[in-house]
């Protein structure tokens, strides 16, 4: 799960695995497996990272390890 913020500045958590897409219009435009499409005010990259921070969490995607 992900925080986000609406436009309005309304705070909501998202389930990320529902995650299809994310653009950029310039708003943020999410679009979900449902079909639903949200706009958040954070930037795609924003999602993006907080998407893989929680695919990380539960172990799904390996975290980046240093080469030296």
């Amino acid at each position: 799960m992900i925080k986000l913020t609406r436009l309005d500045k309304e705070r909501f958590i998202l389930n990320a695995d529902l995650i299809q897409y994310v653009e950029a219009r310039p708003d943020t435009y999410v679009t979900l497996t449902t079909g639903e499409r949200l706009v958040v005010a954070e930037s795609m990259d924003e999602v993006l990272r907080r998407a893989i921070a929680y695919q990380q969490a539960k172990h799904l995607v390996p975290e980046m390890t240093k080469r030296e």
